[in-house]
């Protein structure tokens, strides 16, 4: 049976990206254009953002891929996966990632001409950032197909014997107030082992921090989906526990990262403590929609097919908005609200008159082809 709070949480959380990607535009970190002030004070909200918000994506990921498997063999859902991630990841590099390269070679005088000759001359040019070819905000796609082909023999092997015993095993331990902990272990093995040792590069080759980290908390959605009504009932009778854990995880990372600072023990501290954080808030966030938000609507099924689309334009639009008053002097509130208003529009005029309703255009975004 399909859960409507999974889809809020997918809707919600796709659309947090829009109002992230918008302060990475203000705030003293990487971005690929910023605003002619940068704001000190963004720091501590993009880093609790950011603490969670790939996380439970992939998560979710992992979840969704349970449901597809309910009604498709292996090799239907390996053709589904490639039709609806790599065909976008290709159109995406094509025509909706280049505007952004662009806009950063003119910011940085390291093009001149117009969109049109970049595009046909140097658009394709070798690997990003030396080069200009790139995936930009829609490396997301490549881990997610790699993912999704690489756990289906184990997905298959979960659901033909339901009852091995690792999820007999889990199905005893999540029934425990800390029970679903169990799935952080892992979590900060990975930290320790190789978090110092490969750099964040969302490159997908060599990138072995992030893939392992992202492969297995698609794998924890696929299984706590299995899991079915312990999952939630656990979720349910722990959240507020949960909620705690997450508040206190939290207030330790910020005491490491803004008090202790850069000492060894802060930094083994963090290792420890950022799949605690990061876990719980997933775990919080679960319990909180399946509460309140477990019920479909119109808004719903239009958000939930609208909510692909929408990631895949948002980052172009918040960039060529962003260049166009990043260096005049009007105050955050109207060049953030301005930005939010304008992706957020731009990509509903796109989606619902360009995507939408066409029916040959749709699987560039994604989209089956029928129209609902």
């Amino acid at each position: 049976m399909r859960r409507h709070d999974i889809d809020w949480l997918r809707v919600l959380v796709f659309g947090l990206l829009i109002f992230y990607h918008t302060g990475k535009f203000f705030d003293p970190g990487d971005f690929h254009i910023k605003n002619n002030i940068l704001y000190d004070w963004l720091k501590l909200p993009m880093y609790f953002l950011n603490r969670w918000r790939l996380p439970i994506l992939f998560v979710i990921s992992g979840m969704g891929t349970y449901f597809a498997l309910n009604k498709r063999s292996s090799l239907q859902f390996s053709k589904e996966r490639i039709v609806r991630l790599f065909i976008p990841l290709v159109f995406g590099m094509l025509f909706i990632v280049p505007p952004q390269v662009y806009i950063e070679r003119l910011t940085d005088n390291d093009f001149l001409g117009s969109y049109f000759v970049f595009w046909k001359d140097v658009a394709f040019i070798g690997e990003y950032p030396e080069g200009n070819l790139s995936w930009h905000h829609l490396w997301f796609l490549p881990y997610l197909l790699l993912f999704s082909l690489l756990w289906l023999p184990i997905f298959k092997y979960i659901k033909k014997y339901p009852a091995n015993k690792l999820m007999l095993w889990l199905s005893k331990q999540i029934k425990k107030p800390l029970g679903l902990f169990w799935f952080c272990i892992p979590l900060i093995l990975i930290e320790f082992t190789l978090e110092p040792y490969f750099p964040k590069t969302h490159a997908l080759v060599g990138d072995w921090y992030l893939l392992t980290k992202f492969s297995v908390l698609f794998g924890y959605g696929f299984i706590l989906i299995h899991l079915k009504d312990i999952f939630w009932k656990s979720l349910e009778s722990y959240r507020k526990l949960y909620a705690t854990i997450a508040v206190l995880a939290f207030s330790v990372l910020y005491v490491s990262v803004w008090i202790m600072k850069d000492t060894h023990f802060s930094y083994a501290l963090e290792l420890i403590i950022i799949p605690i954080n990061y876990w719980s808030w997933i775990l919080t966030l679960f319990a909180f929609t399946a509460r309140y938000l477990n019920k479909t609507s119109k808004k719903l099924r239009y958000a939930n097919e609208a909510v692909y689309p929408f990631y895949i334009l948002h980052q172009t639009i918040t960039i060529i908005i962003g260049y166009y008053i990043m260096n005049l002097d009007w105050g955050f509130l109207l060049k953030f609200s301005i930005m939010i208003i304008g992706t957020f529009l731009g990509s509903w005029i796109l989606y619902e008159f360009g995507i939408r309703r066409w029916k040959y255009i749709r699987p560039l975004f994604g989209l089956k082809k029928r129209i609902k």
